[in-house]
């Protein structure tokens, strides 16, 4: 639960760091030219050029997300957090000192080692204080999450007084539910139902976090329970034994103590959540710089080549199973979706094939654009609308959708995105059926270093050709 951390503080916490940074800098210029060691040194007050401030903030900004510093889980955790921090702060200031070798070596040795003893104590105090003032607070937060307990029982009890505990995180009990209509609520908090009646409870009482505190042997049905949570905007979490229904993967928690398992979480924290939407908004506003003058071109070349509309729009199943209209460049002759049923074949177990090589509803341009990618770039305008990223899982269409399992759902727990990992691993050439598998790799190895990946292996696959037709 602490994942779900509020974003304002972790965003707050990431931009007192990198003051920090420039403060430090500025504390080492002045302590040079007072304290009596070494030589005489510069005496104004930006001694260190001004691009080294930069340099230092964008390294500290990198290196700090790159090694997870900001990961909520830590914040329950203090040593491990002042741990993570003094691990960071070593290796960005080794990466800062050997640019500085190769740019701007009149920054004096001794000044950058004031750096790194003024820039420890200084982040340390501030995470110390930061940490009483944000506890002292209480119940005054951002963002409130409300927790609802299935079960009454003694680990129902326990649950109950640690969500109460942590509020200030951000936890708020709502309620309990119960097995059937028997059993009282602890703290004289109410039973806001039964464990059949919990989807209309979740709508009802905004609720963000569902945890399952019932004895095995009175858990009927809990698998059924499960499945039914899985297609709500909620969290799930549950006391340890029910490894079997996780679908995706099971991450443990420490919560005041007592292990729970999550088996239904969001799968980008907030920061991480924040990093992604401004990775694709800059990369999306440089691509579009070369990418407008094509794609005039490319509608001229759709208008003359056959009648209908230059653009394609087709709704789309996105995050969270949200609908949106996603573009694409028309690459088949108008009406051609109504054809889907005679064009589409089944594979040997029954499985759709929707797409072919040889498809005769594709026209001449249109398939130069499936074979170059180029009918994808339109949705570079979904990617700066917010409904999608530049690496995710395709948006699937909602027919599809409706004949997945529900493991499959986990795909639609991130951004879909223009490209993923199924497509730079095989791309058309392998069947729909198969690709949800390459989603949930994805989606289990998230990172900024795998997104980079993709993007590399795609610009590779769109210049060889590969799979696209």
């Amino acid at each position: 639960m602490a994942r779900q951390f509020s974003l304002r503080f972790i965003l707050f916490l990431f931009g007192s760091d990198l003051a920090l940074v420039v403060l430090s800098l500025l504390l080492a210029t002045r302590l040079r030219t007072l304290l009596p060691f070494g030589k005489a040194a510069d005496s104004s007050f930006w001694a260190v050029p001004l691009p080294v401030y930069l340099m230092g903030i964008v390294i500290w900004a990198v290196v700090f997300v790159a090694l997870d510093v900001y990961n909520p889980r830590w914040l329950t955790q203090p040593l491990l957090e002042l741990v993570k921090i003094v691990e960071a702060t070593l290796f960005a200031w080794l990466i800062l000192a050997g640019m500085l070798y190769f740019s701007f070596r009149e920054v004096s040795r001794l000044e950058y080692l004031y750096f790194l003893a003024l820039y420890l104590p200084l982040i340390l105090t501030h995470r110390l204080a930061v940490r009483s003032a944000f506890r002292a607070r209480g119940g005054q937060r951002y963002h409130t999450r409300r927790v609802l307990i299935v079960g009454t029982g003694g680990i129902a009890h326990d649950i109950a007084r640690m969500v109460q505990a942590q509020g200030w995180m951000g936890l708020s009990l709502a309620g309990f539910v119960t097995e059937n209509s028997a059993g009282d609520p602890p703290n004289d908090l109410p039973v806001l139902g039964t464990l059949g009646s919990v989807p209309d409870v979740i709508r009802a009482h905004d609720i963000a976090e569902v945890v399952i505190a019932l004895p095995r042997e009175d858990a009927n049905d809990l698998r059924d329970f499960v499945n039914r949570l899985q297609t709500l905007p909620v969290n799930i979490r549950l006391i340890p034994d029910y490894f079997d229904m996780a679908f995706l993967r099971v991450s443990i928690e420490s919560f005041g103590g007592m292990p729970l398992l999550s088996l239904k979480e969001p799968v980008l924290d907030p920061f991480q959540r924040v990093v992604k939407r401004v990775f694709d908004v800059a990369l999306t506003l440089l691509l579009l710089v070369p990418a407008l003058p094509l794609m005039g071109l490319i509608a001229l070349a759709i208008r003359r080549d056959s009648p209908g509309p230059v653009l394609f729009r087709q709704a789309r199943v996105g995050e969270g199973g949200r609908l949106f209209t996603m573009l694409k460049f028309r690459t088949m002759h108008d009406g051609a979706e109504t054809l889907q049923d005679a064009v589409s074949a089944r594979s040997t177990d029954g499985h759709i094939l929707y797409k072919h090589e040889d498809d005769p509803r594709v026209t001449r341009t249109g398939r130069w654009l499936r074979r170059t990618s180029l009918d994808e770039l339109p949705q570079l305008f979904n990617i700066l609308r917010g409904e999608m990223s530049l690496v995710g899982p395709r948006p699937e269409m909602p027919w599809l959708v409706e004949k997945y399992e529900p493991w499959q759902r986990k795909r639609f727990e991130v951004p879909q995105g223009l490209t993923g990992w199924w497509q730079v691993s095989g791309r058309a050439d392998r069947p729909m059926y198969l690709h949800t598998e390459d989603d949930l790799f994805y989606i289990r190895n998230y990172s900024v270093w795998l997104d980079l990946r993709i993007l590399w292996k795609t610009v590779q696959a769109v210049l060889l050709r590969r799979g696209a037709y």
